[in-house]
């Protein structure tokens, strides 16, 4: 057992020194590749997201989110959120409709809500796109909102993982995720917090308290992430949503903390100084 362990941590730390550096330079360059980067996390979290409900690639899930995504990235490079946000939601109606015959998926779980199933798909990967390319969009401030949001759900991320593991004690919601306990939550949130307050100080942000908050709250949202996709998958009977990454699983087992975090910045960033400067709304106080 311990070995299992040793060795899948060893995957973990491998793979996100190899990922991590490329989404990070990604992030700094912005523009058209960095939307073409969330253009295909969205696509093959859509992908895992029907082989998790469909046992399959489904087209009347896919075609619908692809097309989605394709003209939600035109949209934004092109300089117009609000298209992309309706290209959105126009997918995940599409798919609503094209699923509203139960016939999709080989269990019960599938079958009873094919058409909500299908339609949540295209919204949470289409979200998960929303949320990043819309904030990284912003020229102020965008790549520094994406440095706060990579520093709080990876620190997030790492301080439950040893927090949990070196404490132990009672889990935090054994009938979905047994392995995560209540010492690796308050951990992550700590990690949460210095993640973020280590970019707003080095970044020169002002209001450190209240940054420090929203580091809280974006940490708590992205564990909220991670114990939602927990839950989906516990609903079709899956570990993982996936095998493209080792020691992670899926794109949607590695993105599952960060889609909500990112999604949660960009509202609040958003209804405070609009669609044209989310990354400043979210960051300045």
């Amino acid at each position: 057992m311990e070995q299992s362990r040793a060795r899948n941590l060893a995957l973990r730390i491998a793979s996100a020194a190899v990922l991590a550096p490329g989404a990070l330079l990604l992030a700094y360059i912005g523009g058209w590749p960095f939307f073409a980067l969330c253009l295909l996390a969205a696509a093959g979290m859509l992908f895992e997201w029907s082989h998790l409900i469909a046992d399959g690639a489904e087209p009347r899930i896919l075609v619908p989110g692809w097309v989605a995504f394709i003209a939600a990235t035109a949209s934004t490079g092109l300089g117009a959120p609000g298209v992309a946000a309706a290209a959105i939601a126009t997918g995940v109606i599409v798919a609503a409709a094209a699923n509203s015959v139960p016939r999709i998926g080989v269990g019960e779980a599938a079958r009873a809500n094919p058409a909500l199933w299908a339609a949540a798909g295209v919204a949470y990967a289409g979200v998960g796109f929303l949320g990043a390319a819309l904030m990284r969009r912003d020229p102020d401030l965008g790549f520094t909102a994406l440095l706060f949001l990579f520093a709080v759900v990876w620190a997030t991320d790492i301080f439950a993982f040893f927090a949990g593991r070196a404490i132990g004690g009672p889990r935090l919601w054994p009938k979905i995720s047994p392995s995560k306990t209540w010492a690796g939550a308050v951990g992550g949130l700590a990690g949460g917090l210095v993640g973020g307050l280590a970019v707003a100080y080095a970044s020169g942000i002002g209001r450190l308290a209240v940054v420090g908050v929203m580091g809280l709250v974006l940490s708590a949202l992205a564990q909220a992430g991670d114990l939602l996709e927990s839950a989906i998958k516990r609903h079709f009977g899956a570990k993982d949503a996936g095998r493209l990454i080792p020691g992670h699983g899926g794109l949607m087992d590695r993105l599952d903390g960060f889609v909500v975090a990112a999604f949660a910045a960009l509202l609040i960033g958003i209804l405070r100084q609009g669609t044209a400067a989310p990354a400043r709304g979210f960051l300045l106080w």
